[in-house]
């Protein structure tokens, strides 16, 4: 094969490649400005940090009656239930006892790993995931991964930042887009590798 065929058959390949890259990330993003809450009430509540809104979120839903118990994954040393209560403006301490902070996690497979290992020290079977919605994809594959036997039930949060509409319009949100679809691609490598080891 001569030269000249070897470089384009590497440039045709190339724009597949950036093809499929592209579609898969419109598919992502269509798909994640269309997520909502789903209802229903579970044994607990997780939400990871990221946002104040996610918290606001979990302690609604705890007031509501929705689970038993909020676990905070990924919360800075030094932050107390009391700070989180008081960081989304509501008094209701009546709720400290059900709300439980992990502190150990410093990224998504950390979250997973951290709520895992809280859920089977609680007997929990079933909980609420609240995150972002464009972080929710990942979180899904991480969460999923690590607690096969928990049911899990995705309650996505939009961030005011975060455009959902014509988002291709808004760099701050074209890039967060994609960083997270890069994201979510590696976890979906990682995921898969292990399964193949396991199976190995």
């Amino acid at each position: 094969m001569r030269p000249s065929q070897l470089a384009g058959g590497s440039v045709c390949a190339g724009v597949a490649l950036a093809l499929s890259w592209l579609g898969g990330l419109i598919w992502f993003a269509e798909s994640v400005t269309r997520l909502a809450p789903q209802p229903g009430t579970t044994d607990a509540i997780v939400v990871l940090t990221g946002g104040s809104d996610r918290v606001a979120e979990g302690i609604a839903l705890l007031a509501s009656g929705s689970a038993r118990l909020l676990f905070v994954s990924g919360v800075p040393e030094g932050v107390t239930g009391e700070t989180l209560l008081s960081s989304v403006g509501t008094a209701e301490t009546n709720l400290l006892p059900r709300i439980v902070l992990g502190h150990a996690a410093q990224d998504t497979a950390g979250n997973a790993a951290e709520t895992a290992a809280w859920a089977e020290r609680e007997g929990v079977t079933s909980l609420r995931l609240v995150t972002a919605n464009y972080h929710m994809p990942r979180s899904l594959i991480e969460f999923r991964r690590a607690m096969p036997h928990v049911a899990i039930v995705p309650n996505p949060v939009f961030p005011d930042s975060f455009k959902d509409r014509e988002w291709w319009r808004w760099p701050g949100t074209l890039g967060l887009m994609v960083r997270e679809y890069d994201k979510y691609l590696m976890a979906l490598l990682r995921d898969g590798a292990a399964r193949m080891t396991e199976r190995g």
